[in-house]
């Protein structure tokens, strides 16, 4: 891990009580899906129910906790080695490759169960970029260490107009950076959403090897470093 370190919001700005902080980060994916048909790039985002304990009403991107199955799942082709190499570097030293496969897959198994979309069967997730890491802080009802995937839907020849709601995700849109502004996202997502801007280049591909910006809590500050 690299970088300098610098404070940013916190995702939920509470102090946490005896129970909320003895709570593990469970490992997690997210899909970002990228869509750049009509020029504009474009992502999918869903509103979660406001019945949820996390982030209940919150635009939020397809994902979840990794579960054991997912080390399990198939697949067509594996991670880039560059991704590969940085799931697995100084921040989970002690994984094997094959967990950090299972969060890839994870992201695609979530994607398809809140959406309704496919990326292959079995998936590939050679054409996956891994754009961020973000550890819940303290104090909230769900805690998760989430990796961030990126995937352009041309890649992956997913059509961005098979969509179903779940009762995970509704009002599934595909929307643009400054469409962001328009909707109530949590502010971890706003400061991804920040990075993978920062990301594009026009006309060029998004490469596999960028350091990966990582949130995480330390001694009471929200901090942003890479990996």
């Amino acid at each position: 891990m690299s970088g300098a370190i610098e404070a940013v919001p916190s995702a939920m700005d509470k102090a946490p009580d005896a129970v909320t902080r003895r709570l593990r980060p469970k490992d997690a994916a997210t899909i970002i899906l990228l869509d750049c048909t009509y020029g504009e790039p474009r992502f999918l985002m869903g509103r979660r129910g406001h019945g949820h304990a996390f982030m209940p009403g919150l635009y939020v991107f397809p994902g979840g906790r990794r579960d054991r199955r997912d080390h399990a799942l198939p697949f067509s082709r594996d991670l880039h080695p560059l991704v590969a190499r940085r799931l697995l570097c100084e921040t989970m030293a002690k994984a094997k490759p094959s967990s950090a496969r299972a969060l890839a897959l994870a992201a695609l198994r979530e994607l398809k169960e809140e959406t309704g979309l496919v990326v292959g069967d079995p998936p590939d997730l050679s054409h996956l970029r891994y754009v961020a890491r973000a550890v819940t802080p303290p104090g909230n009802v769900r805690r998760f260490d989430t990796r961030f995937f990126l995937l352009p839907t041309d890649e992956a020849d997913i059509s961005p107009s098979s969509l179903v709601d779940t009762d995970e995700l509704q009002d599934l849109r595909w929307l643009s950076f400054s469409e962001l502004s328009s909707i109530e996202v949590p502010r971890i997502t706003a400061a991804v959403m920040h990075d993978v801007k920062s990301m594009f280049v026009p006309g060029s591909p998004i490469p596999y090897g960028l350091p990966v910006p990582y949130y995480f809590m330390r001694h009471g500050r929200f901090l942003r470093t890479q990996i």
